[in-house]
């Protein structure tokens, strides 16, 4: 059995990946923790649960192997280092920290404790997208030379997103740093670390926070990647589009799930149904991982290396001009 402990109810997905994780037959959610006494014992009665109001008491719990952390962005760092230090394995939800320096510190906190870590990159469990990954490294599309990846909606213009994601005290940022992530950690799936990025954010809705963002990433080897988010996207489906010496690569939300290649050959549109599943959603998929002793996907590392793509991008932002990665 996997025992998890939950650590707050502030993110939106927290409930979501809590019910998931309910699911899962050789699961027990023992407890819960929140930085809201109010809210968190609420959730423990709703989840039929224990509250704990004292973190520390939490982590010291010895029938307690995991703890799913959806605080803040802000409080990540003093969470996970604590829970690290306290022997429990760790989930998060991205982005894994605002600031480089305090990633690393987690990463550092994790590796010494030896504790196993997943960061929920969600569309990474994609079939279509793991599928993607996999034309590129056979060379069916040749070298990759151009990157384009969208994921938005209308959150902030159809006033539906909480508001605390507005809040860059606890976010860090406004739409690339919450839905962003997606497009972002995808640009480093698919094509690694760039040399340098270019962002451009907007404001359209007056909440304080960037909703309507673009940020280029330029690479040694010449190739770009174009990364695009939105809070003020209505019905704008999410989308991919990869060009490469010898083809292409393209998919949106409206494709039923197909994948459509174009190279010397022609058109092949592969079809949902011959794209095999590969691994479940993340936090189901962290459990399963635990339980049988396997290696997490989705490491600190990779969490790192998103969040220092984000500073860049929020650097080039703020500073108006390209800045090294």
């Amino acid at each position: 059995m996997v025992n998890i402990a939950l650590l707050s109810q502030w993110h939106v997905h927290a409930k979501g990946y809590a019910e998931e994780m309910k699911a899962v037959p050789f699961v027990n959610i023992k407890v819960v923790w929140d930085e809201d006494p109010a809210r968190g014992e609420a959730w423990a009665k709703e989840l039929g649960c224990d509250f704990e109001p004292d973190l520390d008491k939490v982590l010291a719990r010895e029938d307690i192997d995991a703890v799913s952390v959806t605080t803040p962005t802000c409080d990540h760092k003093e969470v996970m280092v604590k829970a690290a230090k306290a022997g429990k394995h760790i989930f998060t939800e991205k982005v894994l920290a605002i600031r480089p320096e305090d990633a690393k510190e987690i990463k550092d906190a994790i590796d010494q404790a030896g504790v196993k870590f997943m960061i929920a990159l969600r569309r990474r469990t994609e079939p279509r997208l793991i599928y993607v990954k996999q034309l590129i490294e056979q060379g069916v599309i040749g070298r990759v030379t151009h990157l384009r990846v969208r994921d938005a909606h209308d959150g902030a213009s159809s006033n539906w997103l909480p508001d605390t994601f507005y809040n860059v005290e606890q976010c860090g940022g406004g739409a690339m740093m919450d839905l962003g992530a997606h497009p972002m950690y995808l640009s480093l799936y698919y094509m690694g670390e760039p040399k340098y990025v270019s962002s451009v954010f907007t404001e359209c809705c007056g909440k304080g926070v960037d909703d309507n963002c673009v940020s280029v990433l330029e690479y040694e080897n010449g190739a770009i990647a174009v990364s695009e988010t939105s809070f003020v996207s209505k019905r704008c489906p999410f989308s991919l589009e990869i060009n490469g010496t010898e083809g292409d690569i393209y998919l949106n939300d409206n494709m039923d799930g197909a994948v459509w290649i174009t190279t010397e050959k022609g058109l092949q549109v592969v079809s949902k149904e011959e794209i095999p599943e590969c691994m479940p959603q993340p936090p189901v998929l962290f459990c399963e991982c635990l339980e049988e002793g396997k290696d997490m996907p989705f490491t600190a590392e990779d969490g790192l290396q998103l969040t220092k793509l984000m500073d860049a991008a929020y650097r080039s932002a703020k500073e108006g001009k390209k800045v090294v990665y």
